[in-house]
């Protein structure tokens, strides 16, 4: 015998899956293909679980914990992954977030894909060469490009310029 409540229950818990799947969903950058390809296993030895929640599992540090955001001196923050250079000193601004964030990435440093994650559309960001997850985005950024790249400092490393000889 047919039992409609067994019916409608089947077909909501179908439409929650197919909404916690959109929800929760992996970015694309998560299954790609990239230059610097590693085990789960040599991440986790080679990143601090901290950087590791951040660019495998794409997660968020807390705000204003990153050291890199107060960092003022010239240089080039690299991706904490693979040291691909993403982002000068000269592109970083104060955006009062909490994050660290820069107007323009550097040349060929970045990827993008669609975040559908905590019931929003936005635009993530990834280091092109290893995948590795920097944060998001957004188009309330300062002249001359209006971005935001509002990136997790626990997934850079910070390289200071080489001071000039007088």
């Amino acid at each position: 015998m047919f039992d409609r409540r067994i019916l409608l229950a089947s077909v909501a818990g179908l439409f929650g899956l197919a909404a916690f799947r959109w929800l929760r969903s992996t970015p694309a950058a998560a299954a790609g293909k990239f230059e610097v390809e590693k085990t789960d296993a040599e991440w986790r030895a080679q990143l601090t679980p901290q950087q590791y929640e951040i660019l495998r599992n794409h997660g968020t540090e807390r705000p204003g914990s990153s050291p890199l955001l107060k960092e003022k001196r010239k240089g080039i923050f690299a991706c904490a992954g693979c040291d691909l250079p993403l982002f000068s000193s000269e592109t970083k601004y104060d955006s009062g977030t909490g994050w660290p964030s820069f107007y323009q990435p550097l040349e060929n440093a970045l990827g993008k894909t669609e975040d559908r994650s905590l019931g929003m559309l936005r635009t993530e960001v990834h280091c092109r060469r290893c995948g590795g997850h920097l944060g998001h985005v957004f188009d309330d950024g300062p002249k001359p490009t209006g971005l935001r790249y509002c990136i997790d400092g626990f997934g850079m490393v910070f390289h200071p310029a080489a001071a000039s000889a007088s």
